[in-house]
């Protein structure tokens, strides 16, 4: 009886108000069907905490400090050697190293974040086309991060390296060697996975760009968002058993700069098939560090600087096909541990060594021709993953 008042109520309403009235349903529906997705994202992953209580703050850039100019940089960053200053060491002890998958289609570039991490991590992600694992600790400032993707199998192993959050917009899942969403459970992963967090930690910006992109390429965060959604997972400086991360971390060797060399110019060629992948690097006497081109200058979308490192690791591992019976089997894996060829610029020079990495979860070390490890220049450090093989010009 009541359906059947509405209905006739309705029918007597004019164009304008019945038009009124669809738009009012309309609203209300989405907004049921939105809330509801919401709600069976935040019961996906290791927390059932909801969405709405590891956040209180709209996606923007919150809690920003700076370190004084003033006060003197005495601490090293355990990461990276750049010296900080005492408020940044008493800052970072607080947390553990959050690692970002960020994205390298072209469509994505320029990307935000990359020129705050401490290492930027750099291997292909399927199809010749490369993607960074960032790597963020010791800079005090809350950092933009995106676009955001999936999850790959290799990146697990230099992940472990440091006990690290893992922020990722789902990722591959097909059953055998590169199904990195099992073994981001199996390895006991400390998981940010933007399936289980959804807005506001994460969410898209379809105008970053300023111009139309496909949806794939607009995921964004922050890292103080991913800092606290962390921590109220039990994820903070220390687990559950109150273990600090660092317990068993082996920092890499570091030095002051010295300069002068006089290899300037290296390309680095993933798969010489993509050439949009290809990466330049100049080397810059004065700052003595590498500024960072793909055909050209490659810069960080939040502030517009050309992105440039004070030590680049070039490693060559084994490349092959997953064969997980994935669509074009475009999943692929690397040989993460043992040994094999490495090149390390700085100062303007090269050193023509190894990688060595004992286990999946054993800390990478890099040696020269005699076995010595390589003392690295202090400030952000790029590992680049290519395949055996692979065309590296200097």
């Amino acid at each position: 009886m009541m359906v059947k008042n509405l209905l006739q109520t309705y029918q007597n309403l004019n164009n304008i108000q019945r038009l009124l009235v669809l738009i009012i349903l309309a609203t209300v529906l989405y907004g049921s069907s939105t809330s509801l997705s919401y709600s069976l994202l935040g019961k996906i992953g290791k927390s059932s905490t909801s969405p709405e209580e590891l956040t209180s703050a709209l996606p923007s850039i919150t809690g920003s400090v700076q370190e004084d100019p003033n006060e003197p940089k005495t601490e090293t960053c355990p990461l990276n050697g750049r010296l900080h200053t005492k408020k940044a060491k008493d800052a970072w002890e607080q947390k553990r190293p959050l690692a970002v998958m960020i994205e390298n289609h072209t469509e994505a570039r320029p990307q935000s974040g990359l020129s705050s991490a401490d290492v930027v991590y750099e291997a292909v992600a399927e199809g010749g086309i490369t993607r960074f694992m960032a790597v963020y600790y010791c800079n005090l400032p809350d950092v933009q991060v995106g676009p955001v993707r999936s999850a790959r199998t290799y990146y697990l192993d230099w992940l472990l390296e440091y006990d690290a959050l893992y922020a990722h917009v789902g990722g591959a899942n097909t059953p055998g060697p590169a199904d990195a969403l099992s073994q981001i459970i199996k390895y006991d992963v400390l998981d940010l996975n933007q399936f289980s967090i959804g807005f506001p930690v994460f969410w898209r910006d379809y105008q970053r760009l300023g111009h139309p992109v496909a949806t794939e390429h607009t995921m964004y965060s922050t890292t103080a968002k991913l800092w606290e959604v962390g921590a109220k997972r039990g994820w903070s400086a220390v687990d559950s058993k109150g273990v600090r991360w660092d317990k068993n971390f082996t920092p890499w060797k570091f030095k002051d700069d010295q300069g002068g060399g006089t290899t300037t110019n290296m390309t680095v060629n993933f798969w010489e098939s993509q050439s949009a992948y290809q990466v330049q690097w100049s080397y810059d006497s004065v700052t003595n560090s590498y500024k960072r081109k793909n055909g050209e200058p490659h810069t960080d979308l939040n502030n517009n600087k050309q992105l440039e490192a004070k030590a680049i690791i070039v490693q060559f591992e084994r490349e092959s096909n997953a064969n997980d019976g994935y669509p074009g089997n475009v999943h692929l894996l690397y040989g993460t541990t043992g040994t094999g060829k490495a090149l390390i610029f700085q100062d303007g020079n090269v050193v023509e060594g190894k990688w060595i990495k004992q286990s999946r979860t054993a800390r990478s070390k890099y040696v020269d021709s005699k076995g010595k490890e390589v003392e690295l220049n202090r400030g952000q450090i790029w590992i680049q993953t290519v395949p055996e093989g692979s065309k590296v010009t200097y």
